[in-house]
């Protein structure tokens, strides 16, 4: 079970977000915070924390300095970002500093869930709406590391599917609406698409899609 700090100052926000967590067995709300000096606090006595979810804007230590004292500290705990900022430099700075995933506040609970449990597996992650305009920006550039021959990859019939329908922007519970499959195993095929092709986020692995002809 994912072990999961929430580091929220608004009482309502917070709440909100511990009822859609609270929903998925495999992920536990281990403790609540206003703001980063009181997840340090846990941090010191817990026996383990896997996921701090944080806001980016919280009185007397924020989600970016949070960020810099778990890395100067050395813990292993992985913390995902939760902004209303959409603006490169609050992105950039977040994974400079050691973010595994950074998350607009208008995501959606299917998305929110994969997003912490993909980051718990090893991942990075970036939302699937600034995913999309990173791909804008970068599409137009020559191919680079993210860049895999087709050959060199096994997809099943089912992965190219799904891979086709995040293409086209669709949710896990959209797709799994579509195929008639169940979301957890839409989860499985997307963690699959992105272990297979190297991808750190959804927009590395739809530039790889159209890189590599998958996607028109």
């Amino acid at each position: 079970m994912i072990q999961v700090v929430l580091a929220e100052d608004h009482n309502i926000v917070r709440n909100g977000i511990r009822m859609i967590l609270e929903i998925d067995k495999g992920i536990h709300i281990a403790a609540e915070a206003v703001n980063g000096r009181q997840v340090l606090e846990y941090l010191s006595k817990a026996d383990k924390t896997d996921v701090v979810l944080a806001d980016v804007n919280m009185p007397e230590l924020d989600g970016l300095a949070l960020l810099k004292e778990i890395k100067t500290l050395g813990l292993d705990t992985k913390v995902v970002i939760l902004s209303m900022h959409d603006n490169e430099k609050y992105i950039s700075e977040a994974f400079i500093h050691g973010a595994s995933g950074y998350l607009l506040k208008n995501v959606s609970a299917d998305e929110l869930i994969f997003a912490l449990k993909h980051v718990h597996s090893g991942g990075q992650y970036l939302c699937s709406e600034l995913a999309m305009k990173v791909f804008e920006k970068s599409i137009h550039c020559g191919p680079d590391i993210l860049t895999i021959s087709n050959e060199k990859i096994d997809f099943s019939a089912r992965e190219i599917e799904v891979l086709h329908l995040i293409a086209e922007g669709l949710t896990n519970s959209e797709m799994s609406d579509k195929l008639f499959i169940s979301k957890r195993t839409v989860e499985g095929h997307r963690q699959s698409l992105l272990e297979k092709t190297g991808s750190r986020n959804t927009a590395a692995l739809i530039r790889y899609a159209v890189l590599n002809g998958f996607v028109q």
